[in-house]
């Protein structure tokens, strides 16, 4: 009676670590998966970037501060995400959520900037169906709002589920997947200011 109690706890810890396993590999399969759809959102816009046929061209429509405004709010919460992590690892209720929370005014803000920048271009004739660039842009750049947008809803949710059910095992695991999502968007946005902001004026 008492060796089959330890065994089937044995067995019930050894069947919930294999299946940890297999949601760590198979998020680490989505981040390898979409480092493949940037990688091929990126190639396309190297070809199409030089065909604005006759449309506004990259020096016309960049606007470099306005765009390092954005990158220093993402740089920003990446920062704050990791100092989420911080407090997650001294098991500080109050710090994670206060410090997720900071991080998604600034994903939001970066957000609403990157939705202004496309309202603006769209009514000034410069949409994604003016030319091959700019159908390349907003496919690109879109691409990377969109994967906010979902992260900051993802952040949303935790930030609730943490001030609901505290610092489980379960949150523990969730919110290290977001931080490396979100770092993960940090680095893709990085790309893409070099490549096609920054190259683009220069």
């Amino acid at each position: 009676m008492h060796t089959t109690i330890p065994a089937r706890h044995a067995a019930s810890r050894e069947e919930e670590r294999k299946a940890l396993d297999k949601v760590s590999f198979g998020f680490w399969v989505y981040l390898m998966s979409d480092c493949l759809l940037f990688g091929t959102l990126f190639a396309t816009y190297a070809v199409l970037r030089g065909n604005a046929f006759g449309g506004p061209t990259e020096q016309q429509i960049f606007n470099l501060p306005y765009v390092l405004v954005e990158t220093l709010l993402l740089l920003t919460s990446s920062f704050t995400s990791g100092i989420a992590m911080v407090a997650l690892a001294r098991r500080s209720v109050r710090g994670v959520i206060g410090w997720l929370s900071a991080t998604w005014v600034l994903g939001a803000s970066f957000l609403g900037m990157e939705i202004a920048e496309f309202t603006n271009l769209i009514r000034a004739g410069a949409g994604p169906q003016r030319s091959g660039f700019l159908s390349a842009y907003f496919t690109l750049v879109g691409t990377h709002g969109t994967h906010i947008a979902i992260g900051l809803i993802w952040m949303l949710v935790l930030i609730v589920y943490v001030a609901i059910r505290g610092l489980t095992d379960s949150s523990a695991r969730k919110l290290t997947a977001l931080a490396l999502f979100w770092h993960f968007l940090d680095i893709v946005w990085i790309f893409i200011f070099t490549i096609v902001y920054l190259m683009g004026i220069i």
